[in-house]
């Protein structure tokens, strides 16, 4: 039996707080049904209070020694991810120093569809027949008119992952990514059901900046296998006196 190629660690960092985020806090306490935000999603940059987040990421990561400090940076090419992952980079956050960042697409958020920059409201207003639609399927399978459900992002995971086995292999890796993206990179790596899944999206917001870390280790079998060992951790918020935030995971989905 074939041990399968791991990274000696991985670490999944939520983006820190976006304008996206702010804006659709503002939509939703006002009872809106559109969120007032003229930006692709691509292109939805940190708030300043993000910048903050990401930058006290950066110094925690910094702050660990030179041989358990990511290796390799992954990234969303989100705007919001890229800067999360570049603010990393110049606090030192990573082994050997700042370098260029590896911007891979299939780490990008989840696709809304027809259902993108609309709240909870505007998406029953707008579209009553989906919306019931996503009530009958679940969130995790619920495929927006020209967006993707969970298991669609899942797809696309797993052949990222994939192909970060191949390349870094006993390396240590960080991945900056999205909330919705963080939740099904644990699905695959932790062979989770649906149900199981959910249960854990309910427990409790993921974090703006929220760090996951798996090690990788062999077991009985001689397979290696991750372990969770540390989950939607908010040290560098607690210690740098930045605001821990988390976006709810409303009908349109994170941002």
């Amino acid at each position: 039996m074939q041990r399968p190629h791991w990274p000696d660690r991985l670490w999944l960092v939520r983006h820190g707080q976006s304008q996206g985020n702010v804006a659709r806090d503002v939509a939703q306490e006002a009872g809106h049904s559109v969120i007032a935000l003229d930006l692709r999603d691509v292109d939805v940059p940190l708030s300043d209070l993000g910048h903050r987040q990401a930058e006290a990421t950066g110094r925690w990561f910094a702050a660990l020694p030179e041989d358990q400090r990511p290796e390799i940076l992954l990234s969303s090419p989100y705007v919001r991810a890229r800067q999360t992952a570049e603010a990393i980079c110049a606090a030192g956050g990573l082994s050997g120093g700042a370098r260029a960042t590896v911007l891979d697409e299939r780490l990008r958020e989840r696709e809304f569809g027809v259902f993108d920059g609309l709240t909870g409201r505007g998406i029953r207003e707008r579209y009553p027949d989906e919306a019931a639609h996503r009530v009958k399927m679940g969130k995790f399978y619920h495929r927006p008119p020209g967006g993707e459900s969970w298991a669609d992002v899942i797809l696309r995971l797993r052949s990222s992952l994939n192909s970060m086995s191949l390349q870094y292999e006993g390396r240590r890796v960080l991945i900056v990514c999205h909330q919705v993206v963080v939740l099904c990179l644990r699905y695959v790596l932790e062979e989770l059901t649906e149900a199981q899944i959910l249960d854990i999206d309910r427990q409790a917001e993921i974090l703006n900046c929220g760090i996951c870390a798996y090690d990788f280790a062999e077991d009985a079998t001689g397979l290696c296998v991750p372990s969770l060992a540390l989950w939607n951790h908010g040290a560098p918020m607690d210690s740098d006196g930045a605001e821990q935030t988390s976006a709810p995971d409303l009908m349109a989905g994170s941002r």
